[in-house]
């Protein structure tokens, strides 16, 4: 199995800048730095297409990722609490018969 590599935001940066101020074509900036000329059009979307977020890194999440996390765990918790309080209810239900 092969491992996947993983390249810095800064050498990302560099190689849509080959592109975009440059004027190197995409497959000729890919082929010089050894990457797949696919690869280096998803870094460059990603580049335009997100508001200086683009290549946060692993676990850096952007506020709206953030808060949706934060909701999941807050609604989780309070299924769980509901399911405890339903089961309190059968049980001291049982109790007063």
């Amino acid at each position: 199995m092969t491992t996947r590599k993983l390249y810095s935001k800064e050498f990302k940066l560099d190689a849509i800048s080959l592109v975009l101020e440059q004027g190197y074509s995409r497959a000729h900036a890919a082929r010089s730095l050894e990457i797949n000329p696919n690869m280096l059009g998803r870094w460059i979307k990603e580049h335009e297409s997100v508001d200086g977020q683009a290549f946060r890194g692993n676990g850096k999440l952007t506020a709206e990722q953030l808060e949706i996390r934060q909701l999941r765990e807050e609604n989780r918790r309070l299924k769980m609490e509901k399911d405890i309080l339903k089961k309190a209810t059968v049980f001291f239900a049982k109790e007063t018969h």
